[in-house]
C-alpha cells in the first residue's frame, strides 16, 4: 500500500518588476489575452518582500519542505534594481533560515547584465537563466526593442559575462521559444555554441482560439522542428542537457519530467505578483484575461489556501483531470496532455487536449522509436561488474557473507561517487558548503576508514541524491557526513553544523535536540567524547560502551547486539522517511526492550531454519527503521537507494519479525545487483501479471516482487515442519503451498516478457531453478486445494482490472 502523498507548492515564480525594457511580440504577459499587469505596481514593495518570504516560509515548515525554488521575475526583474534585489534575496534567507534550503534563481532578457549584478548574484548565491531565441536572425524576429531595435548584441554581452570563470557558476542556462520560422539547426549551433549549462526549447503560447502557426499547412511543424535538433544533439553526444529532450526520456523510463508542460506530475508553483497577489501559472495568460487569477493575496492568504483553489486542485489530479482523448493515448504518461493553458478552448474550458497534441505524440513517438531501434550492447561473462560466483549466488535468491560484502563495497563506490558529485553543486556563496568540503578532503587523509564508515550508512545516497535533484542544498549534509566521521576517529576538531528544526543530525550515532530558534551549533570532538554548543545550551556527550549524554537532549541510535549480527534500530534520522510508510516517533525504553526480544527471537530462527540467509543478512542488514502502523498491521518496505536498511513496524511475533527480515532484505540484494547490471529493458512501459496482486506490474515491480517471495516461499517451506502447533503448521502448508505456485507463475510470466537483457534471463533462470526444486515437494490435498482457489482468484481480479481499465 502507497503512502499518501501531501500536496505542497515548493516552486515560487516571484514578480518584483512588472515591466519590461523589450517588446517581444510572443510575450504571454503583455502580448496575450490577460491586461492585468497594467494595473499592477511596477516594483514590488518591501512589505510585501517580507511578507511573502514568511509565507513561503510558513509553508515549507509546515510541509517539511527539504529545498525551496524561487524564481525572480518580471517583466525583467533587473529593472528592480540591485538594492530591491537584495532585499528579495535577504529576506527570503532570513525567513528560510533553518526551515528549508533556498535555490534561488533570475529569469532575465540580459540586456541589463552587467558586473555589478553579477557581482551582487555572486554574493547572494542566484543563478541566471537567460532568454534566447538562437542566431541574430532568429533572435530578432520576436526580441526586439518597442522601436524595433535589435536586442542581440546585448544579450550575447551578457552570456560572454556569465561564460567568464569568477560568473560562471551564475550560468543556469538558456531559453529559447520555437518559431519555426526560424532554422532549428542554426538555433541549436547557435546556443550550444555558448556553452550554457542547459537548453530549456519553449513550444509558443497558444490555444484552441488562438493555434499556433503551421506555415503551409504541415501537420506537426514543431515536432519536425524539434526532431531535427534532436537528431543533432542525439549525434553529437547529448554533450548538454536540453530540457524537453530530457524530460521525455526520463518520462518513458517512469521517471519525472522536468518541466511542467510534460509528464503527469501534479502542480507545485504559484506566482505572486508586484502587488502580492497569488496567481496561478503565468501561462495562463495566455488563455484569457485573468485566467490566471485566484483572488488570494499574501496577507491574507496562506499557501495552504492557494492550493485548495479550485485551478490548483485541477492540476493536482494526474491523468484523472484530462479529457478522455487524452487519457486513451498511448503516449500519455510522457505528454501528460501538455501545457495546462494550450488545452484551452472558449466554451469547454480547459478539458481538451492540447493545441499542440499532434506534434506532441509525434515527438515522443519519435523518440520512443529512436531510442528503441538502437540496440543494447550484449554483455559478455567477462564484461559482468559481478563475480560469477556472487551473480549466480544473487540469482539463486541467496548470497553468502563474502558476496554480499562486496555487494555493500560496490554500494560504498557508489556513495562516494556521489559525494564527489555533490561538491560541485557548492555555490561559491555557501561558505558552510566549502568549509565542510574542505574538513571532508582533510578528513579523507586522516580518517578514511571512519569517513567510509559514516559514507555507507544507509540514508547518505538519498541525501545526496537529492541535492544532485535540486531538493536539498549541500553544506548541512556534508557538515553532518564531517561532524559524525570526526567523532568516530575521536579528533580533537572544532566544526559548525547547520541545525533544522532544532536537531543536530549525527548519521550513524544519532542525533541531539537543541533549543528552538538555533539554526547551527558547535561541534568538538575528542577522545573521550564530544561537545555540542548552541545558544546558551552546551552539552558533553562522552564515551562509554558507546556514546552517553544528558536524557532527553542526547538521542543515541541503539544497536541490537544478535550473536553474530549487529543491527541499528534508527528512530532519529530525519532522512529515515524512505520506506513508503509513515516512521515511527522516537521509541520509548520500554518499547526498545520489546523489539530486542522480538530480533533476538526473528535471528534464532533465520539463523536455525534459514541458514541460506542468515550470513547475507549478517553481512548486509545494518539498520532497521522503525515503521507506524494502524492496528498493529505487518508493514514492511525496503528503499532502493537506501543500501543496508529496512523499515518495519514491530509485528505480534518474533516468527513473523524473521519474516519481514528476510522478505525485505530480499529488495535490497536486488535493488544492489541492479545497481550494476541491467536485467530488463528501463524503457519497457509494459504491465504484467502479477499472481499475489488484482492489478498489473511493471517489468521491474514483478522481478522485485518475484525475488523477494523465493524467501517467503522458503519461510513458511521450513514453518511447515517447525511451527509450534498443528494448526500453525496447516497454515505453514498452505501459505508454502501458495507461495511456490504464484513465485513459479511470475517467473514464467517474466522469462515470457520479451523485457529481460540476457543477464537478465540467466538471473531470472537461476530464480526459477530455486523455485522450481521446491514444486516437487509433497504438500497435502488440502493444502494444494486452497493455493489453487487463491490462483484462481487473483486471477479474476486481475482480469476484471485489466478489463475495466479497458
Amino acid at each position: 500500500m502507497d503512502r499518501p502523498i501531501q500536496p505542497a507548492l515548493s516552486q515560487f515564480v516571484l514578480k518584483v518588476h512588472s515591466r519590461c525594457d523589450l517588446a517581444c511580440d510572443h510575450c504571454y504577459v503583455y502580448e496575450h489575452a490577460d491586461t492585468s499587469w497594467r494595473g499592477r505596481p511596477k516594483v514590488v514593495s518591501e512589505q510585501i518582500l517580507a511578507q511573502v518570504a514568511d509565507r513561503i516560509a510558513e509553508h515549507a515548515g509546515r510541509h517539511q519542505l527539504p529545498t525551496v525554488h524561487v524564481v525572480l521575475h518580471g517583466g525583467e526583474p533587473l529593472l528592480a534594481g540591485p538594492v530591491r534585489l537584495r532585499r528579495a534575496a535577504e529576506e527570503l534567507r532570513r525567513a528560510l533560515r533553518g526551515v528549508s534550503a533556498l535555490d534561488l534563481r533570475m529569469h532575465t532578457n540580459g540586456v541589463l547584465l552587467d558586473e555589478k549584478f553579477c557581482e551582487l548574484f555572486l554574493e547572494l548565491g542566484v543563478k541566471i537563466g537567460v532568454s534566447l531565441d538562437g542566431d541574430k536572425v532568429s533572435n530578432d524576429r520576436h526580441r526586439r526593442y518597442a522601436d524595433g531595435r535589435s536586442s542581440h548584441d546585448k544579450v550575447m554581452r551578457a552570456v560572454e559575462l556569465l561564460n567568464r570563470p569568477r560568473y560562471r557558476p551564475l550560468f543556469a542556462g538558456l531559453l529559447c521559444t520555437i518559431d519555426v520560422e526560424n532554422d532549428p539547426l542554426a538555433v541549436y549551433d547557435a546556443l550550444v555554441e555558448l556553452a550554457p549549462p542547459r537548453i530549456d526549447f519553449l513550444l509558443p503560447h497558444a490555444t484552441w482560439d488562438t493555434p499556433p502557426p503551421r506555415p503551409g499547412g504541415a501537420a506537426t511543424p514543431y515536432a519536425d522542428w524539434l526532431e531535427a535538433v534532436y537528431q543533432r544533439w542525439d549525434a553529437a553526444g547529448r554533450t548538454v542537457p536540453v530540457r524537453i529532450f530530457d524530460s521525455v526520456l526520463r518520462t518513458l523510463r517512469g521517471e519525472s519530467s522536468l518541466t511542467e508542460s510534460l509528464g503527469l506530475a501534479p502542480a507545485d508553483l504559484v506566482v505572486i505578483e508586484t502587488d502580492g497577489t497569488f496567481e496561478q501559472a503565468d501561462s495562463l495568460k495566455t488563455s484569457y484575461d485573468r485566467a490566471a487569477a485566484t483572488g488570494m493575496d499574501v496577507f491574507t492568504h496562506s499557501l495552504d489556501d492557494v492550493l485548495e483553489h479550485p485551478g490548483m486542485l485541477a492540476r493536482q489530479q494526474g491523468i484523472e483531470q484530462l479529457c478522455p482523448q487524452c487519457r486513451a493515448c498511448p503516449v500519455v504518461r510522457s505528454c501528460g496532455g501538455g501545457l495546462y493553458a494550450h488545452r484551452y478552448r472558449t466554451g469547454g474550458g480547459f478539458d481538451n487536449p492540447s493545441v499542440f497534441c499532434p506534434d506532441l505524440l509525434a515527438l515522443v513517438t519519435t523518440i520512443r522509436d529512436r531510442e528503441a531501434a538502437v540496440p543494447a550492447p550484449t554483455p559478455r561473462a567477462a564484461e559482468l561488474p559481478l563475480e560469477q560466483g556472487d551473480f549466480d549466488a544473487l540469482a539463486a535468491g541467496f548470497g553468502g557473507a563474502d558476496t554480499i560484502t562486496r555487494l555493500a563495497a560496490a554500494q560504498l563506490d557508489i556513495n562516494q561517487e556521489l559525494l564527489a558529485a555533490v561538491s560541485g553543486c557548492i555555490a561559491l556563496s555557501d561558505r558552510e558548503g566549502a568549509a565542510a568540503w574542505e574538513l571532508l578532503t582533510h578528513l579523507d587523509a586522516e580518517a578514511p576508514a571512519e569517513l567510509d564508515a559514516v559514507l555507507a550508512h544507509p540514508y547518505t545516497r538519498p541525501w545526496a541524491l537529492s541535492v544532485l535533484e535540486g531538493r536539498a542544498a549541500p553544506a548541512g549534509g556534508l557538515a553532518e557526513i564531517a561532524a559524525a566521521t570526526v567523532l568516530r576517529a575521536r579528533l580533537d576538531l572544532s566544526l559548525t553544523v547547520p541545525l533544522k528544526g532544532g536537531l543536530l543530525r549525527l548519521p550513524g550515532l544519532g542525533g541531539v535536540l537543541l533549543p528552538e530558534g538555533c539554526d547551527q551549533a558547535e561541534v568538538t570532538g575528542g577522545a573521550e567524547g564530544f561537545t555540542v554548543g548552541a545558544g546558551a545550551r552546551r552539552l558533553d556527550i562522552g564515551w562509554h560502551e558507546g556514546l552517553e549524554g544528558p536524557a532527553p537532549h542526547w538521542q543515541p541510535v541503539r544497536l541490537f547486539e544478535g550473536d553474530g549480527w549487529s543491527v541499528a534500530i534508527e528512530d532519529t534520522d530525519p532522512l529515515r522517511d524512505r520506506h513508503a510508510w509513515p516512521v515511527s516517533r522516537r521509541i520509548a525504553d520500554d518499547e526498545i526492550k520489546l523489539w530486542a526480544e522480538d530480533l533476538t527471537g526473528a535471528w534464532s530462527l533465520i539463523r536455525r531454519e534459514l541458514p541460506a540467509y542468515a550470513d547475507g543478512v549478517a553481512a548486509g542488514l545494518r539498520l532497521i527503521t522503525p515503521l507506524h502502523a494502524p492496528h498493529g498491521s505487518n508493514v514492511s518496505a525496503a528503499c532502493k537507494e537506501a543500501w543496508g536498511a529496512i523499515g518495519a513496524a514491530r509485528p505480534s511475533s518474533p516468527d513473523q519479525l524473521a519474516l519481514l527480515i528476510v522478505h525485505e532484505f530480499q529488495h535490497v540484494k536486488l535493488a544492489a545487483v541492479l545497481d550494476a547490471v541491467d536485467l530488463y529493458d528501463t524503457a519497457d512501459r509494459g504491465l504484467y501479471y502479477a499472481p499475489w496482486r488484482p492489478d498489473p506490474r511493471p517489468i521491474g515491480g514483478l522481478l522485485q516482487g518475484t525475488y523477494a517471495h523465493i524467501a517467503v516461499t522458503d519461510f513458511w517451506r521450513v514453518r511447515r515442519e517447525t511451527a509450534a502447533g498443528s494448526v500453525e503448521r496447516g497454515v505453514a502448508e498452505t501459505q508454502f503451498a501458495r507461495w511456490r505456485r504464484q513465485t513459479a507463475e511470475a517467473v514464467e510470466e517474466l522469462l515470457g516478457s520479451g523485457s529481460l537483457t540476457d543477464l537478465g534471463r540467466s538471473f531470472v533462470t537461476g530464480m526459477g531453478e530455486t523455485v522450481g526444486g521446491r514444486q516437487h515437494e509433497p504438500v497435502s490435498p488440502a493444502a494444494l486445494s486452497a493455493a489453487d482457489r487463491s490462483a484462481r482468484r487473483h486471477r479474476a481480479e486481475w482480469k476484471a482490472r485489466a478489463e475495466g481499465a479497458s
